[in-house]
C-alpha cells in the first residue's frame, strides 16, 4: 500500500503514475498471477526499488491501479441523497467492469484472504479514507432531511460496493446501463430516504 513520503527529496509523480500504468496494462495483458514486479518496473521504466518505496508488494500496486478510481475521484454532489448514490454506483460500475479489473479480482481476492495483515493494510490505507470522503453524500442528505442520523452510513456504503463487485467483478454480468440506478432504489428504499 502506498506509504508515507519520508524526509528528503519528494517523490516524482510521473514515476507513481507510470508504474500504475503499467501494473494495469500488464494485468489486462497476461492475468494477476503472471504480473509481477519485476514486470512493472520494466513496463514503467523504473527500478524494483522505486516501486518498494510505495508499496510493500503486487497486491498493494494492484489495487492501488486498478480500485481506487472512485476513491480518489470527486465526491458526487447531485443534490439529492439518491442521484448522489446513482452516480457513486454508476462510478464503482465503470471501476469494477473494466478488462483488468475483471483479470486481477481472483488473484487479488485470494492475495487477501491468505494474508491477515495485507487484508487490515487494505482497510486501513484504502478502505477506511474512501468511506470516510463518502460521508459528505450523507451529511449533505441529513442536513437537507433526507436521511435521519441513525443510517448506518458505512454499512450502506458497503452494500452499494458489495452489489457492484458481487455482480461485475464475480458473476460477470454484462453491465446495464440500469445498474446504477436501481442499486441506488434499492438502497435509498432500504434506509428510508424521504
Amino acid at each position: 500500500m502506498s506509504t508515507q513520503t519520508p524526509p528528503g527529496r519528494p517523490r516524482d509523480q510521473r514515476t507513481h503514475r507510470a508504474i500504475l500504468d503499467a501494473a494495469e496494462s500488464l494485468v489486462s495483458e497476461v492475468g494477476y498471477s503472471a504480473t509481477s514486479i519485476t514486470a512493472i518496473a520494466a513496463r514503467a521504466r523504473v527500478g524494483k526499488d522505486a516501486i518498494y518505496r510505495r508499496w510493500s508488494g503486487k497486491p498493494e500496486v494492484i489495487y492501488e491501479a486498478l480500485f481506487t478510481t472512485v476513491d480518489t475521484g470527486p465526491i458526487p454532489d447531485t443534490g439529492t441523497l439518491s442521484g448522489d448514490l446513482t452516480a457513486l454506483t454508476a462510478a464503482l460500475i465503470a471501476e469494477f467492469g473494466t478488462p483488468a479489473a475483471a483479470a486481477a479480482l481472483p488473484g487479488l481476492l485470494a492475495d487477501f484472504a491468505a494474508d491477515p495483515q495485507l487484508r487490515a493494510q487494505l482497510r486501513t490505507t484504502f478502505l477506511a479514507p474512501a468511506k470516510a470522503r463518502m460521508l459528505e453524500i450523507f451529511d449533505r442528505a441529513l442536513a437537507r432531511g433526507e436521511i435521519g442520523d441513525t443510517v448506518p452510513v458505512e454499512l450502506v456504503l458497503d452494500a452499494l460496493a458489495g452489489a457492484v463487485f458481487f455482480h461485475i467483478g464475480l458473476l460477470g454480468e454484462p453491465v446495464r446501463e440500469e445498474l446504477a440506478g436501481q442499486l441506488s432504489r434499492i438502497v435509498t428504499a432500504g434506509i428510508g430516504v424521504r
